[in-house]
């Protein structure tokens, strides 16, 4: 017996988005991926270093969507989120620091701050992503 689309979309929100995963704390980033993963979608990464992220972004590939950590070994993750903006590629942040530390050109951006709830991450990208690009 098949599922119905509708069905389907409601288990698996990410069925086909290809998601890019910038994380340098290696548990936190298998737990989003493998909850990435439950929702259907193909993970680009998991990568911890901010020099890893921008071929995947730049390589010609369809992104659907993005978490990206805010600091990144030091490094505050803002070129990247930037390159996403420029290609409306959505995407959340994820933090151990205070909103303050967001530059302010992305304070429009979902926030999750450590420790996160993985699973309703999961569904805020799952909603952005479902959003019509304007």
């Amino acid at each position: 017996m098949a599922l119905s689309p509708t069905l389907s979309r409601r288990s698996a929100p990410l069925s086909g988005c290809r998601i890019l995963v910038l994380e340098d704390e290696y548990f936190l980033a298998d737990d989003i991926t493998r909850a990435l993963r439950s929702a259907g979608a193909e993970i680009a990464g998991p990568v911890g270093q901010i020099d890893d992220a921008l071929p995947i972004i730049n390589d010609g590939g369809v992104l659907d969507g993005a978490v990206l950590d805010v600091n990144i070994h030091g490094e505050m993750v803002f070129p990247v989120a930037q390159e996403l903006k420029a290609r409306q590629v959505p995407f959340v942040f994820t933090t151990g620091y205070d909103k303050v530390s967001i530059a302010p050109q992305f304070h429009d951006v979902m926030l999750w701050e450590k420790p996160i709830d993985v699973a309703a991450l999961v569904r805020g990208l799952a909603g952005l992503i479902g959003k019509p690009k304007t």
